[in-house]
């Protein structure tokens, strides 16, 4: 399903309007009619209050109110501008809505009165918010978030911006929300989900053509089309047909990265895995590996890997491995600098890098160009899959960590685009950016995934499915989804408290079934 921004939104309706003929009143009136449909379902009858502003957003409001009103609910409306502020549409409706004997109040406060045993509906701004939230409107937000009553924003809680789901201000915090045609991107972009509530997506007449046109570039992956993503798995197939990668991972003290990333990539279901590891470390991988075959590799004598692996890394990937896994737990000197910029402008394999390689390829090119220069001069497809703060660095600071996380999908495809890499920003939610302009919003997973090693799992399970023949984009959508997937089943059996990163990759069996079967995703 597309994701949008307020602008594309208003396209959508524009073009509804003008190119099919369906007017904006039309419109108006099947949106506030779904929304009281679903606010019927949700709750018995009861007293209920419709905060409405002055702009579209007020008026599909009032017919919220109306319709409830009809169904002899006992509603209230506020209007929190005078009369000759609403917008025409909104005045429209206000003037039907007078006529049916609907309550109209022009006041900005809320009593507790008012709140007893009350649902509140939010109808205050809609999409269209650019600004913060401040004054008399602040104040009432406030006081409906310190009240028990529960909250059901029209298409989104006032106050959250539409496209970044940052707080503009104040904002409310709404237990559902029913929007219209198409999910927007601050409901699903963080704080905005939350504030959201259950989010309900209502179906009120937009052409099928604009609500999925390829002109609108954000998605939300639904499982169906992840499930046949999944490669199959032929009778008469042999595990080269699987693919071979290589995985460059571990050192002194960091032992584990490798083995979980080894293991994650062959439950995902790579034909062969080979880790390749520092020679001194080579006793203690031994012992410990049964599937994956091993690769000694030159290193320091510390039990990290040398700048001089890269010629053996290289060598191997040419004659034998499909795809190359590298960054888990190498450690970032000089010598991982030197190997990952080696590696990136000269593998013909298809490269996943991940943490201490991701650490240091941001040691590598000048201060300006940062990462990007040895990027843009990659041999073959890259997959990068960075959490915030390895974001950050990898942009050399020229955004802050923070500044990443107000907006992670538009940092996401700016860097995607410039340096043509295949980017998956972890995080919630993952993003996944493609160099084509095209970004996915992942659905799945859950608090207990933060924990050690859970980035190297996922870093596994992308190598795999990359070596299984999918393109970057492809891969690393459904390894995302499925490790999310999988950590949401493991949760369900461990709870979020007591998930470590052994227990997704245990439980991919599962989650691969459950693509199969196409049983509901877990909630």
């Amino acid at each position: 399903m597309k994701v949008v921004t307020a602008e594309e939104m208003r396209g959508i309706d524009r073009r509804t309007i003008e190119a099919f003929g369906i007017p904006g009143s039309v419109l108006m009136e099947r949106a506030g009619v779904a929304a009281a449909s679903r606010i019927r379902g949700l709750f018995e009858k009861r007293k209920t209050i419709v905060l409405c502003g002055g702009g579209n957003n007020g008026g599909d409001g009032i017919v919220v109110a109306r319709e409830l009103h009809n169904s002899g609910w006992n509603v209230k409306v506020l209007l929190l501008v005078p009369e000759d502020r609403l917008s025409p549409e909104c005045l429209h409706q206000f003037g039907i809505a007078k006529e049916m004997g609907v309550s109209l109040q022009f006041r900005t406060k809320l009593t507790p009165a008012d709140m007893h045993s009350a649902v509140v509906v939010d109808a205050v701004f809609g999409t269209g918010l650019a600004r913060d939230v401040d004054g008399e409107t602040a104040s009432l937000i406030s006081f409906l978030n310190a009240s028990a009553a529960p909250v059901v924003s029209i298409d989104i809680p006032s106050g959250i911006s539409s496209d970044t789901g940052q707080v503009l201000g104040t904002a409310v915090r709404a237990d559902y929300t029913v929007t219209f045609g198409l999910p927007k991107r601050g409901h699903l972009l963080h704080p905005g989900a939350e504030y959201a509530g259950k989010l309900f997506i209502e179906d009120i007449g937009f052409p099928e053509s604009l609500l999925t046109s390829p002109d609108l570039p954000v998605e939300a992956p639904e499982k169906k089309w992840i499930a046949s993503l999944v490669p199959e798995r032929p009778t008469y197939s042999h595990k080269g047909d699987y693919g071979h990668v290589l995985v460059i991972a571990g050192s002194r003290g960091k032992t584990g990265a490798a083995l979980m990333a080894s293991r994650a990539c062959l439950r995902t279901g790579a034909g062969l895995v080979t880790i390749g590891i520092p020679e001194s470390l080579m006793d203690v991988y031994q012992s410990r590996v049964t599937e994956e075959m091993t690769l000694p590799l030159p290193d320091t004598g510390e039990g990290t890997l040398s700048a001089a692996a890269a010629d053996t890394i290289l060598a191997f990937t040419a004659e034998r491995a499909d795809v190359l896994c590298i960054g888990p737990g190498i450690g970032v000197s000089d010598e991982t600098r030197r190997l990952i910029a080696s590696i990136v402008g000269s593998s013909r394999a298809p490269v996943v890098i991940d943490a201490d390689g991701l650490n240091s390829l941001a040691l590598s090119g000048t201060k300006a160009g940062g990462a990007g220069e040895i990027l843009k001069k990659a041999a073959a497809p890259l997959i990068l899959t960075p959490h915030p703060g390895e974001m950050a660095r990898l942009l050399k600071n020229s955004r802050s960590r923070d500044q990443i996380e107000k907006d992670r999908l538009g940092t996401a495809l700016s860097f995607s685009e410039e340096t043509g890499v295949c980017l998956v920003l972890k995080g919630v939610p993952t993003i996944i950016a493609d160099p084509d302009g095209k970004a996915y919003l992942n659905p799945t997973g859950n608090p207990g995934m933060a924990t050690a090693g859970s980035g190297d799992v996922l870093t596994g399970m992308i190598s795999a499915l990359l070596a299984q023949h999918l393109s970057p984009d492809r891969a690393a959508i459904l390894g995302v989804y499925l490790h999310g997937l999988a950590g949401d089943i493991a949760a369900s059996e461990k709870g979020p408290h007591s998930l470590v990163a052994s227990d997704i990759i245990d439980a991919l069996p599962a989650a691969f079934r459950d693509m199969k079967l196409g049983t509901p995703d877990l909630s």
